[in-house]
């Protein structure tokens, strides 16, 4: 009878295994009838190690295809219990671990899911693929907490790990896992010892193309990041341009294809090449933001957003929207150079509508939402709103570049209101002399500020040393919009000395360099100079032409800033703390 019952258990199984396969795969799929099978499958009496499978299933598919975490949870949470009650090394039991600490991160319950990996890491030992699987995995829940020397610390382990499996390529992306952490770290000279270490090791990889070529996409992302964020905008084009032509080459590759190893610890994969085309139109975003060409930033943020909506159609991946907030980020400082600050709110309201989809994403992008709120405030004259903002984005802020960008933005309006106190104490935070360790582009706004308050304070002679300065920085690496600044300030103090000649020499490459960009803000206050000038000068009809650009941007901002003023979202100026105002948004 035993034996009969045992037959008929496995029959059952076999049937119900068969029935949840064909629901799930059927045209259009039955996801709930296929839920049901496998749920009927764990009434039957299972060995251990077939009911740890059973429930990883259930597990996956309640993830992918319902809203129900908590029962996908307990599934997976007795799956991980039963493996853990065997001596079987198997894929099954770290994937268990694996999915059930990917559920927990989601949800932000670190504390959970760091010692359920650890423990899984020490059990897979024997198993090279999965050792490296859950070093990677681990390393990222200690790199969201900012723990960055732990992170470190396991990815040079999974060097070693995926060294002695004989997999040059894993070790590459480890290498390169590493590189990425000590970028974000601003650990410099970290990061250009693993870069060329990485350059020599990928030129004589002779594995799989589209690996080669994929670890070639990482390592220019790399180092165009790492050029950037040391404000090397001319530097950087090389590799930005080398990147832009191998990640057309490998898009023609033929993708499909398995890599041909035998070994399982090859079979990662750093983003699959539809997310790195995303990631290549961002970091050229990033690029043209910095050299001050905004018809590139619309064009690229443009394409980059349709690739980003399509693929969420197929596969809402977490760094999708990672990716949107930063594509978005840039998009919105665009708008407002342009002097389009109705779309620049609405699309602030659209990256927090981003977040609440994800609410992890309030908590590593809220600095920057804040601080974007805080510009758009700025650009419409609220500034103790635009104060607040600020002041909230740097108690968010983990990161020293970021609260020195805000710094030197609360001085233009420690400035403007004549708050002499508090732009004393900020300046001194923002002092070009103790900023050697931040970017040039960073280091040459703080000169420009430094200009800014000699010339309020009339002290000519000295704005013209700091505006020279950062003439010299920005020029150096082709920073068009400090460049078109600096010049239209420098006439404006020549004019104030008398000196109108000097004045035009300055304000007239400033208009054309504004133009190009276009920053409409330079462009007023170059219009409005060169009107005064030519006044000056006695040409009546270069001067109504510098009245008649003036009153174009002047009438081009009022009705903007009339729009921006009645949009709804512009309330969100007013929020500091809590959750976001959704109630504004009435589109």
């Amino acid at each position: 009878m035993k034996m009969a019952s045992s037959a008929n258990t496995e029959a059952c199984y076999v049937a119900l295994l068969g029935l949840a396969e064909n629901f799930r795969t059927s045209n259009p799929p039955n996801i709930k009838l296929c839920i049901h099978c496998l749920q009927s499958i764990l009434t039957l009496q299972l060995a251990p190690k077939v009911e740890t499978r059973t429930r990883v299933q259930l597990g996956n598919i309640l993830i992918a295809h319902t809203k129900n975490t908590d029962l996908a949870i307990s599934n997976l949470e007795k799956a991980w219990e039963l493996a853990c009650n065997t001596r079987d090394v198997d894929d099954v039991k770290f994937e268990s671990a694996s999915v059930l600490a990917q559920i927990y991160e989601q949800q932000t319950q670190y504390e959970l899911a760091k010692p359920l990996l650890q423990t899984a890491l020490d059990m897979s030992q024997q198993s090279p693929y999965w050792h490296c699987r859950i070093l990677f995995q681990l390393s990222q829940l200690h790199a969201i907490e900012r723990d960055f020397p732990s992170a470190v610390r396991l990815l040079t382990s999974g060097i070693e790990v995926a060294g002695k499996s004989r997999s040059e390529y894993t070790k590459l992306l480890f290498l390169l896992s590493r590189g990425m952490l000590l970028l974000i770290d601003k650990k410099t000279g970290d990061v250009h010892e693993t870069l060329t270490t990485v350059s020599s090791l990928i030129e004589t990889y002779n594995g799989p193309t589209i690996q080669k070529e994929s670890l070639k996409v990482f390592f220019l992302i790399l180092q165009v990041c790492h050029y950037l964020m040391a404000g090397q905008v001319k530097s950087v084009k090389p590799a930005l341009k080398n990147l832009q032509q191998i990640i057309q080459t490998i898009t023609q590759l033929h993708t499909d294809e398995e890599p041909d190893s035998s070994n399982p610890v090859d079979l990662f994969q750093w983003l699959p090449i539809e997310h790195m085309c995303v990631l290549v139109y961002l970091v050229t975003v990033m690029h043209s933001m910095q050299a001050g060409y905004m018809d590139k930033v619309q064009k690229y943020t443009d394409k980059a957003l349709m690739q980003i909506e399509k693929l969420k159609m197929l596969d809402a991946h977490p760094i999708l929207s990672s990716f949107q907030l930063m594509l978005l980020e840039h998009i919105i400082m665009c708008r407002l150079i342009m002097g389009n600050k109705t779309v620049a709110i609405q699309e602030i309201f659209q990256v927090c509508h981003v977040c609440q989809q994800q609410p992890r994403l309030f908590t590593t992008h809220g600095a920057q939402i804040h601080t974007l709120l805080g510009l758009y405030a700025m650009s419409m004259n609220c500034m103790e709103a635009a104060e607040s903002q600020f002041h909230t984005a740097i108690k968010l802020s983990r990161g020293t570049e970021l609260a020195a960008f805000i710094n030197l933005n609360l001085a233009i309006i420690y400035m403007r209101s004549n708050r002499q106190d508090e732009l004393l104490q900020i300046l001194e935070k923002v002092d070009p002399e103790k900023l050697q360790a931040q970017s040039h582009g960073l280091k040459a706004s703080a000169n420009y500020v430094r200009g800014l308050q000699s010339f309020f304070q009339a002290r000519y002679n000295e704005a013209k040393h700091y505006l020279r300065e950062t003439l010299k920085m920005a020029n150096a690496e082709e920073i068009n919009r400090m460049t078109s600044c600096s010049l239209v300030l420098l006439g404006h103090i020549f004019l104030s000395m008398g000196n109108n000649t000097e004045s035009l020499n300055m304000v007239t490459p400033a208009m054309k360099l504004a133009g190009k960009i276009p920053d409409v803000h330079v462009q007023l206050w170059a219009s409005s100079l060169l009107k005064d000038l030519y006044r000056l000068s006695g040409d009546k009809a270069q001067e109504e032409e510098g009245c008649r650009l003036h009153t174009s941007f002047s009438q081009s901002l009022l009705k903007d800033h009339f729009q921006s003023s009645q949009l709804s979202e512009h309330g969100l100026i007013h929020w500091t703390e809590g959750t976001c105002p959704f109630h504004l948004n009435t589109t």
